[in-house]
């Protein structure tokens, strides 16, 4: 096992399947105005303030109760340990990105506690000690234990590699090791109501060399679909895997086994698997997926809907749902390298991600609505927490997306000011790139080989894009540039080459399918990769919910530095609705007419709203009424 200087969000290097390899944590350096000041909020604020609350809510407890440190009884949630494990993530990934003495002091701590409640037999999980041991993995639907375990083991790998410290993983290698003797080698069946496991079993197989971790993964994937589980689509139990054609159940368990089969793809090339990925994939981002990235639109469930099932007020939208929906895709892509994949990623990652923290990294959203009157705040925390310390992971770990490597050379993802060290094909290749992307953009890349050396630079060109430029020292290029796609730029490097990547970001009103009911006659703004909402506090003169644009409306984008932490804005031009009904509830239609009048409105990225005085917000906004109409 190698460890430290090695942080991988997946890693890839020895996938069979996968056509993408990846670049450690450790070599990025973000210097953007965007991401480096988040991920130091996470490093400086977040993580500290969530280590305070899982001690305050009994999580920490829970360990130093299982190991006879402390009495009382269980504290919290039956899957409360998950949240810890997710901290530690969370914990390893920001010392992959910096070190930080007093951080990797707290997350040992943390560490100790953990450890110190395993049993003797690798068994881990504080819910399940004492008078609840005899109910062990005898409820696989509902009570999460296998769930706990993926978690666990992904902190313990993350871990080890940012820090080289072996005592967690090896817990975490005891842990699977008994799985694996109690189910597959034990010859009983079952596979976990929440999947998680599946994913973090291909990754310490990765980790660890021992194909026992692969095919217990493959067991637990295998078994679905057996009614082992009851059977039902909520469960993802309802047909086997690889039959699978519609994307339905519980959102986060949904996806997070897809995550699963993706992993699994990537090392065993099961072309079943893939089949069932893709049909997947197609049948969320076509009929099931909110324009900001989210995913899962009913309360009910936490689940997914029909097909075009898309509320705005009641849209449900986990964050942890928008976070699995980044890590599937990015398992999509590094599988194919396929920019469609990477599109979903950064849409998902800048809109329904980012909505679930605050600008000071202290408070969450659960649920992400499109639509609320202001009643729709974030949270310090929730008794069932899965959310917080799930963006804190997902946010310490962001530079681990941006660059990917093939045997061809070298493939940029995701667009911020910084530097990157990487070897191609035993070369040291240093990129540094300048934009203030996702507000411009203008990319500028400096290209610097140790050595003059051949190879393919990889840009993806958005699928938001329209009419993007390519230089090299200067000079366009001579390719045909496509959105969605990935330009491949073959050539000797030189030390110093510069290219120039040119994506226009005009702002644009998008329609959605006329089978969403809630959005005919409705438009939302997007500027490239951000989704923007319309909030009372920027536009006091009238009820948002009344707003209506027109399709030639004078719109412009501006940088305000001192809004939001620094955001650019939209302005322009509509009308107001002036259509209540005298207190009525309906009334009978006698004219065609609607009463409006002219007004100047702002709009704000969504990912910031709720983060101000509260008040009616909207990204759909009435539409399809023409100018002279008004009065």
């Amino acid at each position: 096992m190698k460890a430290r200087g090695n942080t991988f969000v997946v890693d890839t290097t020895n996938s069979p399947y996968a056509k993408l390899r990846p670049v450690p944590i450790e070599n990025v350096h973000l210097e953007d105005s965007f991401w480096a000041p988040r991920i130091s909020m996470i490093r400086e604020k977040t993580i500290p303030s969530q280590h305070e609350i899982i001690e305050e809510t009994g999580r920490l407890f829970n360990f130093r109760r299982a190991s006879g440190k402390e009495r009382g009884g269980f504290r919290g949630l039956y899957f409360n340990d998950s949240d810890v494990y997710k901290w530690v993530e969370a914990a390893a990934f920001s010392l992959a990105a910096g070190r930080n003495d007093d951080l990797h002091r707290l997350t040992r701590q943390t560490i100790l506690e953990i450890i110190s409640a395993q049993d003797d037999d690798g068994y881990l999980n504080t819910y399940f000690t004492f008078d609840n041991k005899k109910k062990r993995w005898t409820n696989l639907r509902d009570m999460h234990e296998l769930y706990c375990a993926g978690h666990l083991i992904q902190a313990a790998i993350a871990y080890y590699r940012a820090t080289g410290e072996h005592e967690l993983i090896d817990a975490a290698c005891r842990f699977a090791d008994h799985i694996d003797e109690t189910f597959r080698l034990g010859k009983r069946d079952g596979t976990p109501g929440h999947p998680e496991i599946e994913m973090a079993l291909v990754e310490l197989y990765r980790l660890t060399g021992k194909r026992r971790y692969l095919e217990l993964s493959k067991f637990f994937l295998d078994n679905r679909g057996k009614g082992l589980i009851g059977g039902s689509p909520y469960h993802i139990d309802h047909k086997p895997f690889r039959e699978l054609d519609e994307i339905v159940g519980h959102a986060v368990r949904s996806v997070y086994l897809n995550c699963g089969a993706a992993d699994l793809y990537m090392e065993i090339g099961d072309e079943r698997l893939l089949e069932a990925l893709f049909h997947l994939w197609r049948s969320m981002t076509e009929r099931k997926m909110y324009i900001t990235g989210g995913i899962g639109s009913r309360y009910v469930g936490e689940s997914f809907g029909e097909d075009y099932e898309l509320p705005n007020v009641t849209a449900y939208a986990e964050t942890c749902a928008a976070i699995a929906n980044v890590m599937w895709n990015w398992r999509m892509l590094l599988i194919t390298g396929e920019a469609r994949f990477a599109d979903v990623m950064e849409l998902a990652l800048y809109n329904g991600v980012l909505a679930g923290i605050s600008i000071d990294g202290e408070e969450y959203f659960y649920v992400n609505p499109l639509a609320d009157r202001g009643t729709h705040r974030r949270q310090r925390w929730f008794k069932c927490a899965c959310c917080p310390p799930n963006i804190a992971r997902l946010l310490a770990s962001i530079p681990g997306y941006f660059y990917s490597i093939s045997s061809e050379g070298i493939w940029l993802h995701l667009y911020a000011q910084g530097k990157v060290s990487i070897d191609v094909n035993g070369v040291s290749v240093k990129l540094t790139q300048w934009t203030r992307y996702p507000w411009d953009g203008d990319v500028k890349i400096m290209v610097q080989p140790e050595t003059e050396s051949s190879f393919s630079m990889f840009l993806r060109i958005p699928g938001w894009s329209r009419k993007p430029k390519v230089l090299v020292n200067d000079q366009p290029i001579d390719q045909p540039l496509s959105a969605g796609s990935y330009l491949e730029i073959r050539r000797l490097w030189k030390h110093g080459d510069i290219i120039q990547l040119v994506l226009p970001m005009p702002i644009e009103q998008i329609v959605c399918n006329p089978r969403v009911m809630e959005n005919q006659d409705r438009v939302a703004l997007k500027r490239g990769p951000l989704i923007y909402c319309v909030e009372q506090v920027d536009n006091p003169d009238f009820d948002v919910w009344n707003l209506i644009l027109p399709l030639d409306s004078k719109m412009e984008a501006k940088w305000e530095p001192s809004l939001l932490n620094g955001v650019v804005i939209i302005s322009g031009e509509a009308y107001a609705a002036d259509d209540e009904i005298d207190g009525q509830l309906y009334r009978v239609e006698t004219s065609s007419s609607v009463k409006m009048r002219r007004v100047k409105f702002t709009a704000i990225p969504y990912f910031a709203w709720a983060n101000r005085e509260p008040g009616p917000m909207t990204v759909w906004i009435r539409s399809l009424m023409l100018p002279h109409q008004a009065t």
